[in-house]
């Protein structure tokens, strides 16, 4: 799972990284959600990432914060 924002530039280039890798994936724009599923993501964001910043990847039960292509890599196991 990916959080994102819809106009984040990190964000865009770790779909693409996943995409390029062929790794299925879902996401959140967490900037396109409206009322309590927004809230709901925000609040799960910020369990995982307290600093609330994105993108926030969850790879099994490892959490990695923005776009670091080593760290997803490793976490993928490619």
């Amino acid at each position: 799972m990916i959080y994102t924002l819809s106009t984040c530039s990190h964000c865009r280039a770790a779909k693409r990284f996943l995409d390029d890798c062929q790794v299925h994936y879902e996401f959140e724009d967490v900037d396109l959600l409206q009322g309590e599923e927004r809230k709901s993501a925000i609040e799960k964001v910020r369990e995982l990432n307290p600093a609330c910043s994105f993108p926030t990847i969850i790879i099994e039960e490892k959490v990695i914060v923005g776009f670091k292509e080593n760290e997803i890599r490793e976490a993928l196991g490619i």
